[in-house]
This record gives C-alpha cells, sequence and structure tokens, in this order.
C-alpha cells in the first residue's frame, strides 16, 4: 500500500430516523468520502450502503459485502465518514479492530475524526477512542448504581417503589434496597443508550428479551425515558 494507491471500499450508512436528514444522507456522506479518498492517496474502488438500518448489530447487507472485499482481497482498506457510521457499539468496534485493523494489513478512514489506521498514529487514535468509549460506559453504569444507593440510604419513598429496588418493610418503617434482577435490566439500558439505541428500540429490546417492567408489562420509550433520567 505504500507504493500504490490505497484501493478503499466507502461504507455509507443512515438509521430510518436519519434517512430525511440532509447532514448524514447517504449522498452527503459519498461526496464526502470522494472528496476525501481524492485527496489521502486513495482510490474508491466501490461505495456501499445500507439504507434505513441502525448499527445495533455488525450483521448489515452493506457492510458484510464491505467487509468481503477486505477478506477477498479486492480493497485494502474501508473509508467512512464518521465512526458512528460504522458502529455505535464499543463491543463491535473491538471485534472489527481484532478482526481486519489492528495489524497494516487492512485500513480504516474515518472523514470526521481525521482517523487512518495506516499509520502507527492513526491505530493509536483509533484504540484511545475506543478506550474512551468504553470509559464513558462504565461511569455511566457506576453513576446510575451510586444514584439508587442514595436513594436506597435516604429510604426515599416516591409513591410507587422506583423499578431496580425493592421496598423492605423493618421495625422502624420500610427502606428501599437494591433488587439485583431490576439493576441488570437498567445496565442494559444504560449500554444499550450509550451505544446509540433510540428509547423506542430500548424498550422493543427489553420485549423481545422477556424483561418486563415493575408491573410485569411491556416497554414502553416512555418508562425507558423515566428509568434513564431517573438514574443520570
Amino acid at each position: 500500500m505504500e507504493n500504490s494507491p490505497a484501493r478503499l471500499v466507502g461504507y455509507i450508512r443512515v438509521s430510518t430516523e436519519e434517512q430525511c436528514s440532509t447532514g448524514v444522507s447517504l449522498q452527503a456522506q459519498r461526496e464526502r468520502l470522494e472528496a476525501y479518498v481524492s485527496l489521502y492517496d486513495g482510490v474508491l474502488v466501490d461505495v456501499v450502503a445500507d439504507a434505513g438500518v441502525s448499527a445495533k448489530t455488525l450483521r448489515r447487507p452493506g457492510l458484510t459485502q464491505a467487509l468481503a472485499a477486505l477478506d477477498e482481497g479486492r480493497a485494502d482498506g474501508i473509508v467512512v465518514a464518521k465512526l458512528d457510521r460504522l458502529t455505535r457499539s464499543v463491543r463491535d468496534l473491538g471485534e472489527l479492530l481484532d478482526r481486519y485493523f489492528r495489524s497494516e494489513r487492512c485500513s480504516l478512514l474515518s472523514v470526521a475524526e481525521q482517523i487512518d489506521t495506516r499509520s502507527a498514529g492513526g491505530r493509536l487514535v483509533l484504540h484511545v477512542l475506543a478506550s474512551v468509549s468504553e470509559w464513558e460506559r462504565d461511569a455511566i453504569s457506576e453513576r446510575t448504581r451510586a444514584a439508587l444507593e442514595h436513594l436506597r440510604n435516604k429510604g426515599v419513598r416516591l409513591g410507587g417503589t422506583p423499578f431496580g429496588l425493592r421496598r423492605i418493610e423493618s421495625g422502624d418503617g420500610s427502606v428501599l434496597d437494591d433488587a439485583a434482577d431490576e439493576q441488570s435490566v437498567i445496565d442494559e439500558m444504560v449500554v444499550l443508550r450509550n451505544e446509540g439505541y433510540t428509547l423506542r428500540e430500548i424498550a422493543e429490546h427489553l420485549t423481545r428479551a422477556g424483561r418486563r417492567t415493575k408491573r410485569g408489562r411491556r416497554w414502553h420509550a416512555s418508562t425507558v425515558r423515566g428509568i434513564l433520567q431517573r438514574a443520570a
């Protein structure tokens, strides 16, 4: 790749909610990729798209096609307009790094973040971004636990018992304590929200997974919003 222009596959994506947004439209992303590659010693051999597809999984037709070009040697790297077009998940980013981009065999270029893993510096920046994202996810989870611990220690009565807590009756009245099963659901909400899921997507995910609200009902976006706001 050092002696000839890198052969790059452009990957562009919009979710269902983003399809009407001109700033992230497929055409806008394509134009950014074409301009970027022409400036930075590359050849855009193809542009593949996922239209109306969330980044919550790597199992996307367009992304599968782009990665196949790397596996089959038809391209040397992937270029995206912004890293979140590729994935919003720290776990999935780690998987892509391990499979493709930790070595010099394949490159990842991102226009918005100015990432180019063809250099050691570019690989370092990508690793740092992944680490910061993971730290942010863990910090949110810690704040959630701290807020609930504060409620428990204060014995706050909020009408009904907040999701994530259980009420224990004692000689001095009732106090709040952790409900371990509900705490795990809150942790799951926090992780999904940090990975870019919408409130509606989180509600649908929890319902499909068999999680239930405090009253045993299906989840709604408004319910998820309230719990996340209280846990922030």
